[in-house]
């Protein structure tokens, strides 16, 4: 538990720097890391990237991988968190998990996974979450 805590001072420390884009998302990736190691998941990766594009963390849900896209917001007046993920998002995401899966040498066909999102919004030291399973 020392380790969860002190994850939570580094949130803290981290969100009190002049914030930019990289350093926001930085901050609510280990937010949503966090709150998903609390949820009973497994961190397996983070960041991982490829050409096609981007997942932002890559936890176990036991058996299943699950692919996570967090999207954080201040506010909810251009539809929120949860609208900033498009189909062409979606997309690139579903070629960042095949290119994972192949990296790692499984078979995308038998390998069972999950895409969800983790939607943040409001204050940035203590969001609203949103947990979507199966997002897409």
């Amino acid at each position: 538990m020392t380790w969860i805590k002190d994850q939570s001072q580094d949130l803290t420390s981290a969100s009190t720097k002049a914030k930019t884009t990289r350093s926001i998302g930085q901050i609510t990736e280990k937010f949503a890391k966090q709150y998903l190691l609390k949820k009973g998941l497994v961190f397996v990766d983070q960041n991982v990237h490829c050409r096609q594009g981007e997942i932002d963390l890559v936890m176990r849900d036991d058996e299943t991988f699950v692919f996570i896209e967090v999207k954080y917001r201040k506010s909810n007046h251009f539809g929120g968190a949860l609208a900033a993920i498009p189909l062409s998002k979606q997309k690139k995401i579903k070629h960042s998990v095949a290119f994972f899966l192949q990296q790692s040498g499984l078979n995308e066909y038998n390998t069972s996974c999950r895409f969800d999102v983790v939607a943040l919004e409001g204050n940035i030291q203590s969001p609203q979450v949103t947990w979507i399973k199966n997002a897409f």
